[in-house]
């Protein structure tokens, strides 16, 4: 079953449920898919690939959102968009834990003998879509150091 084809399952669900956070985070979604495929050069289905990297987008996005809103002390707001979060990333392939992370970095560092932050473009393709970037980043840097 293909992601989109997910969504409107989702959004019919919700739908019967009056359940209008898990609406809003399908329907950002559902409208991300239909821009990706509407951008230049785009085909007419997304890779796998492509729907993870949508998918991360939009949960980045409402984490960023959520941090600005809790900066200014405005909790009302930002529950919502963490809300979102959730609903969004049940889409999501799981995601490893901090460790699982550091167990493959060090595999990799060891394999290719990485020296420098060049070479973490292979510890993210490697983990692509199962790891957030800015965790993978951190991981990286603190074991090249």
């Amino acid at each position: 079953m293909s992601l989109q084809s997910k969504i409107m399952e989702g959004m019919k669900a919700a739908m019967k449920a009056k359940d209008s956070v898990a609406l809003e985070a399908l329907r950002a979604i559902k409208s991300g898919i239909l821009l990706a495929k509407t951008e230049a050069g785009a085909k007419d289905e997304l890779s796998e690939e492509e729907e993870i990297k949508l998918l991360q987008k939009l949960v980045k996005q409402r984490k960023e959102s959520a941090a600005i809103y809790t900066e200014q002390g405005r909790a009302d707001l930002a529950e919502p968009e963490l809300a979102q979060v959730a609903v969004i990333e049940k889409f999501l392939p799981e995601q490893l834990s901090e460790e699982e992370i550091e167990k493959v970095v060090t595999e990799v560092i060891s394999q290719t003998n990485a020296d420098s932050m060049k070479d973490m473009g292979i510890v993210s393709k490697q983990l692509a879509g199962k790891a957030d970037g800015k965790t993978i980043s951190n991981i990286v840097k603190a074991k090249l150091a």
